[in-house]
């Protein structure tokens, strides 16, 4: 609830004095009810028979596209990667067979 202030009038000379006006009670606004949001409808394109689509290209045609290159370069690392593992795996069992023929030589 709101409070108003009461605002004071000083006294006016009787001769210029207007008659008290009546006060009507504040009217209390009434909050509007919003009505709900209003779904619309799409219409939806109507359902056509299915049809085997034209490739664009033969088969048989190779072009190099940007997904070509994508994946020449992902195999590429993919087959270093595997080179560098092989390397490390073989290094690893040299010096493991170097160890267990100096502990067999004692």
């Amino acid at each position: 609830m709101a409070t108003t202030k009461k605002t004071t009038k000083k006294a006016a000379p009787r001769a210029a004095a207007k008659p008290a006006a009546v006060k009507k009670a504040p009217v209390k606004k009434t909050a509007a009810k919003k009505q709900p949001a209003k779904k619309s409808t799409v219409k939806t394109a109507e359902m056509r028979s299915f049809r085997v689509a034209k490739d664009a290209q033969s088969f048989k045609n190779f072009q190099i596209t940007r997904q070509t290159v994508y994946w020449i370069i992902l195999i590429a690392f993919i087959i270093f990667a595997q080179l560098w593992i092989l390397k490390l795996q073989i290094e690893v069992a040299s010096i493991i067979d170097a160890q267990q023929a100096q502990l067999q030589s004692y």
